[in-house]
């Protein structure tokens, strides 16, 4: 069976016939019931949803000689000839061919004549966005004003390429996808009509490749047909259209979870072989993604919006618990935003190979559960190439490492001043709780930023007394600062003063506006802030805000500090003398006279 006789033989004749589309078939219908015909309409939407076959019906319905009626009766000698293509005053124009002012300004002397034999003449211009920008503008008046005689129906699928003064001009109507459900009713229905047996998968196969489009379902089902089977199979299906069947993907899924690289490249090899269709390839195994992570999360409620057999839904749920949800989610993420790629790709089989290693390593990529439960990504090491390993593993501690943070200095140790400057200072002891990747492993990138002075949780008060008396030690119990910012570790500068005060800020809400514009230095036992002007310096010791400056450089820097506040004197330029002394500048007058400029603004240059 040929996909022509198919897709001639089931067009539909009637509003009720087409599949979908409910509001416009009726908005169109009850149009040609009441005789109240626009004078322009513009059918926008995707190929294969209708727009043409409901245009046709249209016209015959507002033409039919029993007429006005919703539905046209077929039967007249004006519903034969609309049908069949030989009616003077219904007119198809292929907007593809006829993209020319000429062809507009002979389609305009048409619309002048009365109709020969219907009641309306109707031009159906179909892939009207090929029209040129003069043809549309010719368009324009007769779309405005029509003779009350004639209507125009134009389809498109791109409705952005449109003037927007056409667009005005029309009642606008979008045609929507067919759904999944209702297109394989309605290939189901085709099958009944022609007795052949057929599989609901295959069906459904069929359905899903078509992508909402019935022309193109209807042309996959009739390349199936042909191939003469004594019924539609789900293995004729992907046979012919190169689909890829679920054993495959158990199969690649078995690959991904036991992280076989070989494995993965071997299913791939296979696809490709069998001449499979990548793109249909990735939405599937996306859909695949999409029902395990569905499974995992809800479990039964999640089959109200899975459309798949129970039977496949409990092989999913098997193949979701060997994930974890962290990973599936991670994996359709992936595999929906590679899709593009892939397609795209001058090498899309390399692409597609690096894009499944990819979701087979990710656990070993990016540890997801440590990233899930502590919202901060390890360092990664690159392993030995003696070892062999196909994925970088996480850096482990040494056996040695101490989990415990240092302590700030207590007045009773002998420490240098704390607003000593950071070269002078002796290098602190840093918590070992952290690893530093080497230079030639690349990184794992944080998910969450974390301050880089944030304490272990945990703290010994004897592993960093170094075995002094416990009065000289502060007690455990100190709750310190009452916003509960830690203090840094480290040397105390400017930089990790703004960083704590911005900490502050985010955890009470007290804040100091503008001190990020401001250059400090630290002396004396001073906090002499350098600001470039009064106003500035006035808005930061404005009300509480410089209280809280102090008490925060006290914490920060230590209890005897003080902060004072320091303004330059800008002196005014005058841009009129500025103007006078650029203009007798030597070089500025060979300038001019050697390329006849002239000056266009004078500024001063910025003295750092």
């Amino acid at each position: 069976m040929s996909q022509s006789h198919l897709t001639h033989k089931y067009r539909p004749q009637l509003f009720s016939e087409v599949a979908g589309q409910e509001m416009i078939k009726a908005i169109l219908s009850r149009a040609a019931q009441t005789d109240t015909v626009a004078p322009a309409y513009l059918f926008s939407g995707t190929r294969g949803v209708g727009k043409t076959t409901i245009a046709r019906i249209f016209a015959k319905a507002i033409n039919c000689e029993n007429g006005p009626a919703a539905e046209p009766c077929n039967q007249c000698s004006h519903c034969r000839q609309i049908q069949a293509g030989a009616a003077v005053d219904v007119a198809e124009i292929d907007g593809a061919s006829h993209t020319g002012v000429d062809n507009v300004r002979s389609l305009k002397e048409d619309v002048g004549f009365a109709p020969i034999d219907c009641r309306y003449k109707v031009f159906i211009i179909d892939e009207a966005h090929m029209l040129s920008k003069g043809a549309f503008n010719a368009l324009l008046k007769t779309l405005e004003e029509p003779p009350a005689h004639a209507t125009f129906i134009m389809a498109t699928t791109e409705p952005h390429k449109f003037p927007a003064t056409i667009i005005s001009r029309c009642q606008h109507y979008t045609f929507q996808r067919l759904t999944q459900k209702g297109l394989e009713e309605h290939l189901s229905g085709i099958l009944e009509k022609e007795s052949l047996p057929f599989d609901a998968d295959a069906v459904q196969l069929i359905a899903r490749r078509g992508a909402g489009s019935v022309r193109d379902a209807m042309s996959l089902m009739g390349q199936v047909l042909a191939l003469g089977g004594e019924s539609l199979t789900a293995s004729d299906v992907r046979q012919v259209l190169g689909l890829a069947g679920r054993e495959i993907m158990f199969r690649l899924l078995q690959a991904l979870h036991g992280q076989d690289c070989v494995g993965v490249s071997v299913i791939l090899r296979e696809v490709l072989d069998q001449g499979l269709d990548l793109g249909f390839f990735l939405r599937e195994l996306t859909e695949c993604w999409r029902n395990m992570f569905l499974l995992a999360q809800a479990g039964e409620r999640a089959m109200d919006v899975l459309d798949v057999p129970g039977e496949e839904a409990d092989q999913w749920r098997q193949w979701a618990a060997k994930f974890s949800l962290a990973h599936i989610h991670a994996c359709w993420q992936l595999t929906l935003e590679g899709q593009q790629r892939v397609k795209s790709s001058v090498e899309p089989a390399l692409a597609l190979e690096l894009l499944l290693l990819n979701l087979a390593y990710l656990p070993r990529l990016m540890p997801l559960e440590t990233i899930a439960s502590t919202g901060q990504a390890p360092a990664v090491s690159a392993a030995p190439a003696a070892q062999g390993d196909a994925a970088p593993q996480a850096r482990q501690p040494e056996p040695q490492a101490s989990s415990v943070a240092p302590k700030p200095p207590t007045p009773s140790q002998s420490s240098p001043p704390p607003w000593q400057d950071s070269a002078e200072q002796t290098p602190p002891r840093r918590s070992t709780s952290v690893s530093a990747a080497p230079a030639s492993a690349p990184a794992a990138r944080p998910v969450a930023a974390t301050p880089p002075w944030a304490p272990a949780p945990e703290f010994d008060a004897d592993a960093d007394s170094g075995g002094q008396d416990s009065d000289s030690a502060p007690a455990e119990d100190d709750p310190g600062p009452d916003h509960g910012v830690p203090l840094p570790d480290g040397p105390k500068t400017w930089a990790g003063f703004l960083a704590y005060a911005q900490a502050v800020q985010d955890s009470t809400g007290q804040g100091i506006n503008g001190l990020q514009q401001v250059s400090a230095v630290i002396e004396d036992g001073k906090l002499v802030l350098e600001c470039s002007s009064r106003t500035q310096m006035e808005q930061i010791k404005r009300g509480e805000a410089f209280q809280t400056l102090i008490r925060l450089a006290q914490e920060f820097f230590g209890p005897g500090v003080e902060v004072e506040c320091t303004a330059q004197d800008k002196k005014q330029i005058n841009h009129k003398q500025l103007h006078k002394d650029a203009t007798r500048h030597p070089l500025v007058e060979a300038v001019m006279e050697g390329f006849d400029a002239r000056i266009v603004d004078v500024r001063p240059v910025n003295e750092d």
